[in-house]
């Protein structure tokens, strides 16, 4: 992390004493108190110390960066029936694939950033609360001009994923530039993740800020259109750590279909070819491929689940899958707890699981081997 000669006395001195006062730590320095606010001010920027009370940003820090949004799902009582009404329920949450990471990160216990865009409207105070709730770090959130998205999902009355209707002007919107007065915390981050709703532009700008101060990042494609926008970044060999495709979105990244498993694994080898390092390809209920460059591959079966709803399903995997890895597990491992994730994910009404905690994730893992055995 660049900080300077005085912010760096200044972390340890609140290493030293994580409650020292502005004064105080003025005294020691032989500063003013006011130089000292500035400093501080500037190290809370750079993601040395968190919020209130100065304290020091511990070890296992990730950035997310990408979509934060309102999501309304509607729910049919009976199959749904095309072109016509659907009798069901409604309801509206926080949402947004960036979010939705950054937040199942925070209550695994794993220190997260969120750098996201929300608009200058009521749904935007509501989200940014409902973040900061969570425990994830708003300071770098950007204040769009346009209104804070949108998602509105239509599920099937078992929960499955029917149609689903994005307005992300205000994350479509961000840019480079954004991103200046974050990338001293990017630079110091353990792990970068990027969200597919952002810009190629933005993406490229990002990944290449992680490339220069060597921050893994990984990369969760999204949906088929927004995979297709990131054929070119990958194209250009910029390293990355991890991309998280479904099947669909995979055969979007390598421009062809994938009929079997034979091809998936040659479809995982293409994408080792162009710089990724861990191709995790979800397969729905089957599962998923986690294919490592030099190391081979590993199906990994999905424990069962009875689905109430699909929506976060793929962010509480990929999140769980990150807190994981950092926390020292090797990356068959990491992804078999972030199966965990999802099927604890899926069971609930919520798109994060607001009671998601390692041990709830360490039971059921330990109940799923026992009922192997």
């Amino acid at each position: 992390m660049m900080l300077t000669q005085r912010e760096r006395e200044i972390v340890a001195l609140l290493r030293h004493d994580p409650l020292a006062g502005s004064q105080t730590i003025a005294d020691a320095l032989g500063t003013t108190r006011a130089a000292v606010n500035v400093h501080l001010s500037n190290l809370g920027k750079k993601g040395a110390i968190l919020g209130r009370g100065y304290i020091v940003r511990p070890d296992n820090a990730v950035v997310v960066i990408g979509g934060a949004n309102v999501d309304i799902k509607v729910r049919s009582h009976a199959p749904i029936q095309p072109r016509t009404s659907n009798p069901g329920r409604s309801y509206t949450s926080s949402g947004g694939v960036g979010r939705n990471i950054a937040e199942n990160l925070a209550r695994l216990g794993t220190p997260t950033h969120l750098i996201a865009a929300v608009g200058p409207d009521a749904a935007g105070e509501r989200l940014l609360s409902d973040i900061r709730s969570a425990g994830v770090h708003t300071e770098h959130m950007h204040r769009s001009s346009h209104p804070t998205g949108t998602y509105t999902a239509v599920l099937d009355a078992d929960g499955d994923l029917v149609v689903a209707v994005a307005d992300m002007a205000a994350t479509d919107a961000l840019a480079p530039e954004d991103l200046h007065q974050a990338r001293d915390l990017i630079a110091h981050a353990d792990m970068l993740v990027l969200d597919g709703n952002l810009s190629p532009q933005l993406l490229a700008h990002a990944l290449d800020l992680a490339r220069t101060h060597d921050v893994p990042a990984l990369l969760e494609p999204v949906s088929v259109p927004k995979a297709a926008l990131l054929v070119p970044l990958l194209a250009n060999a910029w390293p990355v750590f991890a991309v998280s495709p479904n099947l669909e979105e995979l055969q979007a990244l390598v421009g062809h279909p994938v009929r079997d498993d034979r091809e998936l694994v040659r479809s995982a080898g293409t994408l080792h070819d162009q710089g990724v390092e861990h191709v995790w390809v979800r397969l729905g209920e089957r599962g998923s491929l986690l294919s490592t460059r030099h190391q081979g591959h590993t199906f990994i079966p999905a424990p069962p689940a009875e689905v109430r709803d699909v929506t976060g399903a793929g962010d509480a995997m990929l999140g769980a899958f990150v807190h994981a890895l950092l926390a020292g597990q090797d990356p068959v491992d990491a992804a078999r707890y972030g199966h965990a994730a999802a099927a604890l994910t899926v069971v609930d009404a919520a798109t994060v699981r607001p009671d998601l905690s390692p041990r709830l994730i360490e039971d059921a893992l330990n109940e799923q081997s026992r009922s192997l055995t």
